[in-house]
């Protein structure tokens, strides 16, 4: 009997392989609040593409399942392994092959962190501008869940950003896609399709994403409004009015509260408006020139006063960078205060106000809590919920993704399914759309290699 371990040692060397005692309890989870950990049978380490395909190509002839990894930090349980099962570690392949300035691309390996390609970046003057929260984040695991985060309201997400990919099929071959051009219509746009398939279909090993001139000024304008629904209403007309706001985020009174006393910050909001706010605007801005974002500053002001915001605060080089940094450390926050699930449904933006006041209600009814805040000019909604019965927690979840669906939105905006919203996906999706998806697995992974469990149970 062939000895698989020993199989994937002689591919990645014995120092690059763990099995056993050896395999550290990191390797068992994502940052999923409900998948439990498990740990995998081998950890392998490569350092090139023809590693990784000799890897899959040795799992598949010996039925071993493969879970790929970045940094663990999705939240969907689509990092976390099967226990007879090979995880593919892309701590080893985390170079930055190429900034190229004239392009405005680079080409990176899976393992590279959003920081570490930021530096690189800030060096030429460009920025990648994926900023989904945690920038210890690999570009791969980005890639795996289309990840998307506060700036997609002016940038886009993954998939907007990802030019081409050099990826392994679970067959072991090994393909391209895209390039460094913009568009291209020659056939299938293969690109696209593995971007966000939470590695059920390939594994991406090389990533060619889009730069954009890193701009020197910023400013960030905070407004407290009296009601949440004022905050919603007033964002189409925000981007409707040629403001071309970077950041656009509502934050609720109870998670505002929970962030500025975790962080520390003081923002300048008198007692009185803090204690009348229900919710906060926050706008990023951003520009080439420092009148002109004089300007923009200015005019968001003016609106948002118009549109009912209790006052307006414009906030200081580094309140303001407190501030982003502590929303994007939200999810942490909501962990910190015991918080049974994240989940972040996506509605049209125009159905926001609607669709939290049906989150409201359900949660009510079910005894629960369910506060957050979110990408306000994408309509991406982060809810923390508070439930600590499993059934009764599963029903309210069910009924949240219901109603985003109902109003033309999807259980997930950037997490991804993965195994953790896995039965309420199978249960509310487009049968003849998971059909179709599961067709799609079939013709890249017909072994079921990949990731198998994710999106299909």
């Amino acid at each position: 009997m062939v000895d698989v371990a020993a199989r994937f040692a002689e591919i990645v060397g014995a120092d690059r392989l763990l099995t056993g005692e050896r395999v550290s309890e990191d390797y068992a989870h994502d940052e999923s609040l409900t998948c439990e950990p498990r740990k995998p049978a081998y950890v392998a380490k490569p350092a090139t593409a023809e590693e990784v395909s000799a890897l899959l190509v040795a799992a598949a002839e010996h039925s071993v399942p493969v879970t790929a990894r970045g940094s663990g930090s999705g939240l969907s349980g689509a990092a976390r392994p099967r226990e007879d099962g090979l995880l593919i570690s892309f701590e080893r392949m985390n170079a930055v092959l190429e900034i190229d300035t004239g392009n405005q691309v680079a080409v990176v390996q899976p393992g590279v962190t959003l920081a570490e390609l930021d530096e690189r970046t800030a060096a030429a003057g460009l920025a990648y501008t994926v900023y989904p929260g945690e920038l210890s984040a690999s570009v791969g695991g980005t890639v795996g869940t289309n990840a998307g985060g506060m700036r997609a309201v002016k940038y886009g997400v993954t998939r907007h950003n990802v030019l081409g990919l050099q990826a392994v099929l679970p067959t072991g071959e090994i393909i391209r896609t895209g390039g460094k051009t913009s568009k291209i219509s020659t056939g299938y746009d293969l690109t696209q399709l593995i971007i966000g398939s939470e590695g059920t279909l390939a594994l991406a090993t090389e990533i060619i994403v889009k730069l954009h001139p890193r701009l020197p000024h910023a400013a960030t304008v905070l407004a407290p409004f009296g009601d949440l629904t004022q905050v919603m209403e007033a964002v189409p007309r925000i981007l409707a009015s040629g403001l071309t706001p970077n950041i656009l985020e509502y934050i609720d009174n109870l998670t505002m509260a929970a962030i500025t006393y975790n962080e520390k910050l003081s923002l300048g909001v008198p007692d009185s408006v803090r204690d009348a706010a229900q919710a906060y605007l926050v706008v990023g801005l951003e520009n080439r020139d420092a009148d002109r974002l004089e300007g923009d500053v200015e005019r968001t002001g003016e609106l948002l006063g118009e549109l009912g915001a209790a006052d307006v605060y414009v906030l200081e080089g580094g309140s303001a960078r407190k501030l982003i940094e502590a929303r994007e450390k939200a999810f942490w926050t909501a962990k910190a205060a015991g918080a049974d699930d994240v989940i972040d449904v996506v509605v049209p933006r125009t159905e926001m106000p609607g669709f939290l006041a049906k989150v409201r209600e359900l949660a009510t009814a079910a005894e629960a809590g369910a506060v957050g805040c979110g990408h306000a000019g994408d309509g991406n909604v982060h809810l923390g919920i508070f439930c600590k019965d499993n059934e009764k927690r599963q029903r309210l979840l069910h009924d949240i993704f219901a109603a985003g669906m109902a109003c033309g939105g999807a259980i997930s905006g950037e997490h991804g399914i993965g195994t953790a919203k896995l039965s309420h996906f199978l249960d509310l999706e487009d049968p003849a759309k998971v059909a179709l998806m599961r067709r799609l697995k079939q013709a890249f992974d017909p072994t079921d290699t990949l990731n198998p469990g994710v999106l299909f149970g």
